[in-house]
């Protein structure tokens, strides 16, 4: 029996005692109904009803007939159809927003809902567990950001990929999201990058304990502050507070977003024609769904204002890179990464053979090589081949008898030495 056929039963006996007592004069209209919690003109038609019909009267002549604010059945049966053959796998919040954008969908969310339920396509909601109190969030974009990564099957045509995002504590906004075979410290610069040349520099970032962000000497312990990774060391020099997380639960704001695109953003791609195609994701990324998804799940900040200090390029380009301290060899050549990297003849002086040198490795693959604050080399993406199984081997032949390495003629000019074949050309950094 439904819960309306009972309120109905419970209703006729109420109203037949009460109609009862006062025929028998026991009660007034007025406290007859009071007791019954409507008017005396209702009571009145209520008491004629029963006169007339009997117990038949007392029933609610809505029961049994169809709203007239009732959806066709036939919007019912395409609504069913077309998540089965479109839309299968979609949240019902995400599904129902499709509905409205893109086929004209007038019927609400708990409506559509309660059809897809009763259909089988979705369960219902597990009930939720005890109350955990959120941490508050910070009041001013630029004070805190989010970065982390999340390993899914992004595209439908290719295996688990790493989803980067660097997100906003303030407003839940997406500064930047880029898919990548696996994080590292260059997707971590790459997201730091894409973000300060849009906003400026922020206050503090929050990540999690993984081992391009922090050195943790023992496994789930506390992290070693005074060793830092090469993404430390350039927080610590851009003025940006490096905070730790140590639990899940603490990135709970970046753990709620990632559920969220795992949901819609492979579906979204599907739609879209992109099943197999990395750029062609992150493009989309970037130039469609971030501005979506933030104008639908971005909140306003609690004060109005901005923590972000605007800054040029050059102030945090050449920090955002892998720094790594190299000796020059006698033929003015540095080992990174099992290559050679030659350094051209400079100004400032005759050679640099047992200088300390700086090795820039950035994220998009240029590469330079610094001595102090000075810029010897540049090299642009693809100048410089990747490595092969010997490449650190140097040919004897490359040597005069005193040591000193055979220079061969190189490109606009430059000198290259035999044992760095590889080096296709150089771009001498601006004295």
């Amino acid at each position: 029996m439904r819960r309306t056929e009972q309120l109905q039963g419970l209703r006729m006996l109420k109203l037949r005692d009460v109609c009862a007592r006062w025929d028998k004069s026991e009660l007034s209209q007025s406290e007859a109904a009071e007791l019954l919690g409507m008017s005396e003109r209702t009571f009145r038609r209520w008491c004629r009803r029963f006169e007339e019909d009997g117990e038949e009267g007392l029933v609610d002549r809505r029961l049994g007939r169809g709203s007239g604010r009732a959806v066709p059945d036939g919007e019912r049966e395409w609504v069913v159809r077309l998540y089965r053959e479109r839309y299968a796998g979609f949240t019902v919040k995400h599904f129902h927003e499709r509905l409205v954008s893109d086929h004209r969908f007038n019927w609400g969310y708990t409506w559509t809902k309660g059809v897809l339920q009763a259909g089988g396509l979705v369960a219902k909601a597990p009930r939720r567990g005890a109350h955990r109190r959120k941490r508050p969030r910070r009041p001013l974009v630029g004070m805190m950001l989010h970065q982390d990564a999340s390993q899914h099957v992004w595209l439908s045509g290719l295996g688990p990929l790493d989803l980067v995002v660097t997100l906003e504590d303030a407003t839940s906004a997406i500064y930047s999201a880029f898919l990548v075979e696996e994080e590292g410290t260059q997707s971590s610069f790459r997201g730091l990058a894409e973000t300060i040349a849009a906003h400026g520099l922020f206050c503090s970032l929050y990540t999690d304990r993984g081992s391009h962000y922090f050195h943790t000497p023992e496994a789930g312990g506390k992290v070693d502050k005074e060793t830092p990774t090469q993404v430390g060391r350039a927080l610590a020099q851009l003025g940006i507070e490096h905070i730790p997380a140590y639990s899940p639960e603490a990135r709970g704001r970046s753990e709620r977003a990632f559920r969220t695109l795992q949901d819609r953003l492979p579906k979204e791609l599907q739609l879209a024609g992109i099943v197999d195609d990395v750029a062609a994701a992150n493009r989309y990324l970037r130039e469609v769904y971030i501005p979506a998804h933030n104008a639908r799940f971005a909140v306003v900040p609690a004060e109005i204002g901005s923590a972000f200090v605007p800054v040029d390029e050059h102030q945090w380009h050449d920090i955002l890179c892998v720094q790594v301290e190299r000796t020059v060899a006698p033929d003015n050549t540095v080992a990174y990464d099992g290559r050679r990297l030659q350094i051209p003849p400079h100004p400032a002086r005759a050679h640099f053979v047992r200088a300390k040198v700086r090795v820039h490795d950035y994220p998009d693959g240029t590469m330079a090589i610094f001595h102090g604050p000075r810029c010897l080399v540049r090299w642009r993406p693809g100048e410089i081949e990747p490595p092969g199984d010997d490449e650190l081997r140097v040919p004897s032949a490359a040597f005069g008898a005193d040591g000193a390495a055979a220079v061969t003629a190189a490109p606009y000019g430059l000198a290259f030495t035999a044992a760095a074949p590889h080096n296709k050309a150089v771009t001498p950094c601006a004295t």
